[in-house]
Order: structure tokens, then sequence, then C-alpha cells
């Protein structure tokens, strides 16, 4: 497949945070274009923005119903490969299967969806479709995140026995909901999130722990509190866990760190060292050793592998941010997508992107949690 593949956008339409850093980073290798969308739950506005984003008339869609059916009724050599999902997490199972199911491959913004049962069938449903299902965990696309898993995964600390990450903000902190600030209100609304913190931050942080060390939880217990009043979906959250190989783990998801912009910190040991990764130094990772020497990799810097080297666009040196790793993320969808198209299976470090079960574990993390926290702490199975 030597094209660039086309694709069309739900939701990210005018005023939205999210669509247009997930339209840049699709573009970002030039292997897509952003060619039809139904970029608002409100018809009238979704046309609106489609316009001012420059879509064609006949792919400027009212509905994400409407755009499914346009594009079917193309032949498969116009319309699009993929669809990019930036709605409100209730929205997300509905569109998401109704695309897969039609051949369609997708990229979905995490949480995967608000209930277990959902996300399992979502998986069953990608499976039988066999088509490329990616949800945009966009903190695995950094190429220090990358090495750390690198580092983890060879064996190279002995086995893992302690990982500890939390994702810690502060813009939660007073209930902006009510004043109407729109991302506030969606998030903090369970019948539209799901969950709160857990499930808009805490995610990541599971994500974090399980795609650096590949271990599965054994047994966890969540303590999940709601702070300010009169919200109604929690806004911290403190979850221990077992791991299945006797590691321990402590994950922390909090948007009511008074003062706190996007701190996320990664720290996982073993029996012959550790490594830490900093959201606030992405480009760089803290490698210990047993002796007690310390080393610090940079992204693009001596000795990093060709793993962290991958995801790299600049020299070393030059940062690179956010929107570079969650191109990372599209571009191993991208990939595989291609791969998909031409009958291979994706190869090579760049065809790596968290996958439909990846998804579906991040909401069994957010619901083994929420039962745990509703029974009193206790430890539950995951």
């Amino acid at each position: 497949m030597n094209r660039r593949l086309r694709y069309g956008m739900v939701g990210g339409g005018s005023g939205a945070f999210f669509g247009p850093v997930h339209r840049r980073a699709a573009s970002l290798d030039d292997m897509a274009e952003f060619i039809a969308g139904a970029l608002s739950s409100t018809p009238e506005r979704s046309i609106e923005s489609g316009r001012e984003l420059g879509l064609s008339a006949d792919r400027n869609y009212p509905t994400w119903e409407a755009m499914l059916e346009g594009e079917l009724a193309r032949s498969e050599d116009d319309r699009i490969d993929f669809v990019s999902i930036v709605t409100p997490n209730h929205t997300h199972f509905a569109i998401a299967r109704a695309f897969a199911e039609a051949g369609f491959d997708v990229v979905l913004d995490k949480p995967m969806t608000t209930t277990l049962d959902d996300a399992e069938e979502l998986v069953r449903a990608a499976e039988r479709a066999g088509v490329v299902l990616c949800v945009t965990y966009t903190f695995v696309g950094y190429p220090m995140v990358r090495e750390a898993r690198r580092i983890a995964r060879s064996g190279e600390l002995g086995a893992v026995r302690r990982i500890e990450a939390s994702f810690r903000q502060g813009w939660l902190s007073t209930r902006i909901e009510a004043g109407g600030q729109k991302q506030a209100s969606w998030r903090t609304d369970p019948a539209l999130a799901g969950a709160g913190a857990l499930g808009d931050i805490g995610v990541h942080v599971e994500m974090l722990a399980r795609w650096i060390t590949g271990l599965t939880p054994g047994q966890l217990c969540a303590e999940v509190s709601t702070h300010v009043s009169g919200r109604m979906a929690d806004d911290d959250a403190t979850v221990l866990l077992r791991y299945e190989n006797g590691a321990r783990g402590l994950l922390v998801a909090s948007q009511v760190c008074a003062g706190e912009e996007c701190a996320i910190d990664v720290r996982v040991f073993g029996e012959r060292g550790g490594v830490v990764w900093s959201h606030d130094d992405s480009n760089q990772l803290i490698r210990f050793h047993h002796d007690g020497a310390k080393q610090i990799l940079t992204r693009a810097g001596a000795g990093a592998s060709p793993e962290a080297a991958i995801g790299a666009r600049l020299p070393a040196g030059h940062p690179e941010g956010f929107t570079a790793a969650l191109a990372n993320v599209y571009r191993g969808a991208m990939l595989a997508m291609r791969a998909r198209r031409d009958g291979q299976t994706p190869e090579g470090l760049a065809a790596d992107y968290p996958s439909v079960r990846d998804g579906a574990d991040g909401v069994r993390f957010v619901h083994r949690s929420l039962v745990s926290a509703a029974s009193g702490g206790v430890w539950v199975d995951w």
C-alpha cells in the first residue's frame, strides 16, 4: 500500500479540546489525510465545524450514522480507511462497534468504554471483523517509556518487585462543572464518563505500569474518593496491586492536587535495578543499577536503544512532546492498518500500539477498583 490512509473523525469539532491534537498527531508522519467528519453531536454544529476545517460538502456529515452510511456507499478505493473517535466516553462503544463491524479500522480515545461488558463485546467485535482497533493511551508513545519497557521486559532489572505510577492534576480542585465548563461537565458526570478520575487519568497510569512491565495484576485494593462537595464522580483514587509474579504496585490518580498541571511519574524496581520516568522530563529516563550507579538516558542520546530511537523525530537535545507521543501511537496503528490491507503481519518496532485488549484491560481496572472501593477497600481478584 503506497498511498496515504484516509480517515474520518467523529467528534473533535469547534471548541473541542483533543480533536485538533489528534488531527495534528495523525498527520505528523504524512501517513494519513483527514477527509471526512461528523464533528459534533449537534448536526448543525457538526456541519459548521466541517466547513471551518475545509471538508468537502459531500463528506461533511451531520451525524456519525450518516458518515458510516455515506462512506459505505462509496467504492472501497474511495471510502475512508479508518475512523478516529474523540467523543465523550459514553458514546465510544456504539460508534466503535458500528464502524468495526462495517470493516473500518478504528482509533478510539480512552477509556475504551464505560462498562466492562461493553469492553469485552468490543474486543469480540474487532476480532470477528479482523480490524485494527487502537486505543489512544498517549503516554506509551513517548520514546523513553518504550525504552523503560525494553529494559524491564528484557530481564535487565531482574524480577520486578515494585511498581509505582501516579498522575496528579489540580484542575478539578473546585467544582468548575457547576459553572458549565464543558470538559469538566461531562467528565464529572458518571452517566457520561462512567467514572471520574479513575476513568479519565487512572487508566493512563495502569496502562503505563502494564505496558512497561508486561505484568498482569492478580488482585487489587482501592480507595476511591470524591473530595469536592456536590460532585457526582470520583476525583481521587489510590489503588494497591498484587501482581501475579509477586510484585507489589501502587497507582495514584488525583484531579484535586491544587496547582498541579499534568504530573505523571512511573517507577519500576527489580532485583538488580530500576527505571524512573517523569512526564516533566519526558525526554529522559533515569536508570538505577544494583551497585548504586545512576544513569540518565536521553531520547536520542548515547545508550538509547532502537526501541526509543524509532519514536524520535529530532536530533538529540531537541525536546519532543505530547503531540509526537500521540503521533507514535497513530503511526503504530497505521502501520498495522497498512499491513492488514496488504495481507501481511506488521513488523518492526514502529508497528506498536495499544490494542483493543489493552483498552478492555483498562476498563477492567476501573471496574474492579470501583468494586473494591464500594466494598470498603477489600482486596478483589482482577
